[in-house]
C-alpha cells in the first residue's frame, strides 16, 4: 500500500507536535533522493525523507545511514539556507499527499527569513522541493522539465504551485451534495469511484468504506441507492472527523505467515479476520512495515538463484518420475506371462502343432482363460519364450521400483528446501540451504580455504506453559534438533504428509498440558508447506519412536505409531525467544 492522505495526516501530526521548535542540527543526502534531518529540540530526532519513485517515504528514525564524503549539491545548498534552522511548522493541504516544513533562518546579512521545503509523495513524480518565502523554487532534487513534464516545470526560478490534473473535492470540507453528485455519477465500481472523486483517498480506504457501509465494492456506483448513498456518505463523515480530531490508530495487518500486508492510520475492519498490529506512532509502523517488506524482498532477491536450481531439479525429477511410474505400470503384465508359461507347461502335451492358442484352468483363480501361442515355436519354445518375458519385466521392476524410490526421496528434499527458502528470515538462514543443495550435488562446490560459518540457529519459542519449544529452519537443523538435542521423552511435531520443520517440545520429565500440543501442533502447521491452511493434519509422537533410515536424505525419518491433531497454523500468540 502506498502512502495515501490519511496516513500523511497522521504522520504530519506526529511531526508537527516533535518537531516545532526544533533546529535543524545536521543534513544529510545518504541516497539521490532522499535526506536525512538531525533535529533537536526538547530531543533529538531523525527526519527521513525520501522522494524515491518506487518508494516514497517519510517518518521518524532512530537509524543513521552513512553519507557520500562530498555532499551533493541539493544537500550543500540547504545546509547553506536552512542549517541551524528552526522549524516553525508542518502542515498539510486538505488530504493531499504533499508535506510543507516552513523553516525559518537567518541570512548572510542576519535578517530573519522563512523558506518552505516541500516533500511531494507522488510515486513516480515524487520530489522534494524548496522554495523561498514567496512560492518562488530555489531548487529541486529532481528537475522537471518542459520536455518532461507539459502539465509543471519544476526547475530554480520557477513558481511552485500543486499541478491539478483531475478534479477531486477535498474529503476535509466537501458538503454531502458534492460527494453524492461526485461519486454517484460514476459509472465505474463504486470504490473506485470513492477514490477517484476523493483526493488523498487510497483504494484500500475506498475498500474499507464500502465494507463499513455494507456494500459491493464492484457494484456501479451510479446503480447504487438513495439510502445505500445516505449511509456510505455517514461512514465517510464519521471517518473524515477522526482525521480532523487526530484520532489516529496505526496498525500493520499481516497474513498468516507473518508478512506484513497493509498499513493504515485508521482502523480496517475489512481484514477484521488478519492479524493486526497497533503502534503508537506513524513513524513506528512506517519504519517497521517496510523494513519488514525491505527484508522479505531482499531475502527472496538473495535466495533467487537458489530457488531457480532447487525448481529446475525439482522439476526435472517430477518429470522423470512420471515416466519411470509409466514404465513401472507397463511392468503389471509380468505375472501374465509367467502363468501363461507354467500353464504351457502343465497343458502343453495336449496341444496340436501349429496352434495359435489353446483353453485352459487357471488353477489360480479356478477359471478357464485362453493362451495366446506363436504358431511358428513349438510348446516348449512358447513356455520359454514367456517365462524370458516374465523375467525381464520382474527385473525391471525390482530396478525401477529402487529408482522410483529413490526418486521420490530426491522429490522429498527438493520440496522442503523450497519450503525452507520461503521460511528464511535472513540471509544467514541460507546458508545451510546452500549447503544441502551442495552436498547433494546441485551446486559445484568450490573448495577454498574459508570454512563455512553457521550462525542460523533453530527457533525458539516458550509455550504458555513455560515449555522450550525448538523448529528447525531447514533439514539439516530438522536432524540436529531430533536426533542431537531431544531426549526419548520428548516430543516431536510434523506436518503429516508435506515437507517443514520439525519441531521439538522439551518435556524435562513432565507431562505436557493439552495447551502445549496444541501450541507446538500450531507451530509445526505454521512451519510447513500447509502454512496458511484453515486446517493442518499433524502427526506428534515421543521422539524414541522416530528412526532415521541408513542412508536417509537429511531431514527424512520413520516412525510406525504416532497421534495426529487437526489444526490451525496461528502462531500469533506463542511468544518467541530471539
Amino acid at each position: 500500500m502506498a502512502l495515501d492522505g490519511i496516513v500523511i495526516a497522521n504522520i504530519v501530526a506526529e511531526l508537527d507536535a516533535a518537531l516545532s521548535g526544533a533546529r535543524v542540527s545536521k543534513i544529510a543526502q545518504p541516497e539521490a533522493d532522499e535526506l536525512l534531518f538531525t533535529l533537536k529540540g526538547s530531543a533529538q530526532h531523525r527526519l527521513l525523507l525520501s522522494a524515491g519513485a518506487s518508494l516514497p517515504l517519510i517518518y521518524l528514525t532512530s537509524a543513521n545511514k552513512p553519507s557520500p564524503l562530498t555532499a551533493p549539491n541539493f544537500c550543500m545548498l540547504l545546509r547553506k539556507h536552512i542549517g541551524n534552522g528552526r522549524i516553525v511548522q508542518v502542515w498539510q493541504p486538505g488530504l493531499e499527499r504533499i508535506i510543507h516544513f516552513e523553516i525559518e533562518h537567518r541570512n548572510e546579512m542576519g535578517d530573519l527569513c522563512r523558506k518552505d521545503l516541500i516533500l511531494e509523495l507522488m510515486g513516480k513524480h515524487s520530489n522534494l522541493i524548496f522554495c523561498d518565502d514567496k512560492g518562488m523554487i530555489i531548487d529541486s532534487i529532481k528537475h522537471v522539465s518542459a520536455q518532461t513534464s507539459s502539465v509543471r516545470e519544476v526547475l530554480p526560478g520557477r513558481s511552485y504551485f500543486v499541478a491539478v490534473t483531475q478534479e477531486k473535492c477535498d474529503p476535509l470540507t466537501v458538503s454531502e451534495q458534492e460527494f453524492r453528485a461526485s461519486v454517484f455519477s460514476k459509472p465505474m465500481p463504486l470504490s473506485k469511484a470513492i477514490y477517484n472523486s476523493c483526493t488523498g483517498i487510497s483504494p484500500v480506504i475506498a475498500e474499507e468504506l464500502c465494507h463499513r457501509a455494507g456494500l459491493e465494492s464492484a457494484q456501479s456506483a451510479n446503480t447504487i441507492g438513495e439510502m445505500e448513498q445516505f449511509h456510505l456518505y455517514r461512514q465517510f463523515e464519521l471517518l473524515m472527523d477522526d482525521v480532523r480530531g487526530r484520532r489516529f490508530r496505526p496498525a500493520i495487518i499481516y497474513d498468516r505467515d507473518r508478512t506484513p500486508v497493509e498499513f493504515s492510520s485508521v482502523p480496517l475492519t475489512m481484514y477484521a479476520d488478519m492479524e493486526q498490529a497497533d503502534f503508537t506512532s506513524a513513524s513506528e509502523m512506517l519504519e517497521q512495515y517496510f523494513s519488514m517488506r525491505n527484508t522479505v524482498t531482499r531475502i527472496r532477491q538473495r535466495s533467487s538463484d537458489l530457488r531457480r536450481i532447487a525448481t529446475t531439479a525439482l522439476d526435472r525429477c517430477r518429470k522423470k518420475y512420471e515416466l519411470q511410474s509409466r514404465q513401472l505400470k507397463d511392468t503389471e503384465k509380468r505375472e501374465k506371462y509367467r502363468i501363461y508359461g507354467e500353464l504351457i507347461n502343465t497343458y502343453g502335451y495336449g496341444v496340436k502343432p501349429g496352434a495359435k492358442s489353446f483353453e485352459a484352468l487357471n488353477y489360480y483363480t479356478n477359471e478357464m482363460m485362453t493362451v495366446p501361442l506363436d504358431s511358428t515355436l513349438s510348446v516348449h519354445e512358447n513356455a520359454q519364450k514367456y517365462f524370458d518375458k516374465y523375467n525381464k519385466l520382474k527385473r525391471t521392476y525390482e530396478a525401477l521400483s529402487e529408482h522410483i524410490r529413490e526418486t521420490e526421496a530426491e522429490i522429498a528434499q527438493l520440496e522442503s528446501i523450497c519450503t525452507f527458502m520461503d521460511m528464511a528470515l535472513s540471509e544467514d538462514d541460507l546458508v545451510q540451504v546452500r549447503e544441502e543443495l551442495m552436498d547433494a550435488g546441485y551446486i559445484r562446490r568450490k573448495y577454498s580455504g574459508k570454512k563455512v560459518k553457521i550462525t542460523s540457529k533453530p527457533f525458539h519459542y516458550i509455550s504458555s506453559d513455560g515449555f522450550d519449544i525448538y523448529v528447525g529452519k531447514n533439514n539439516y537443523q530438522n536432524d540436529e534438533l531430533t536426533f542431537k538435542l531431544a531426549g526419548n521423552s520428548d516430543w516431536w511435531f510434523h506436518a503429516k504428509g508435506a515437507p517443514g520443520s520439525h519441531v521439538i517440545v522439551k518435556a524435562n520429565g513432565r507431562e505436557l498440558p493439552d495447551r502445549t500440543f496444541e501450541e507446538a501442533a500450531r507451530l509445526a502447521a505454521h512451519y510447513s508447506r500447509n502454512r496458511g491452511a484453515e486446517k493442518v493434519e499433524i502427526d506428534y509422537v515421543e521422539k524414541k519412536h522416530v528412526k532415521k533410515p541408513n542412508g536417509a536424505k537429511p531431514g527424512f525419518v520413520v516412525y510406525y505409531t504416532n497421534y495426529s491433531m487437526m489444526i490451525d497454523s496461528d502462531i500469533s500468540g506463542i511468544r518467541e525467544i530471539t
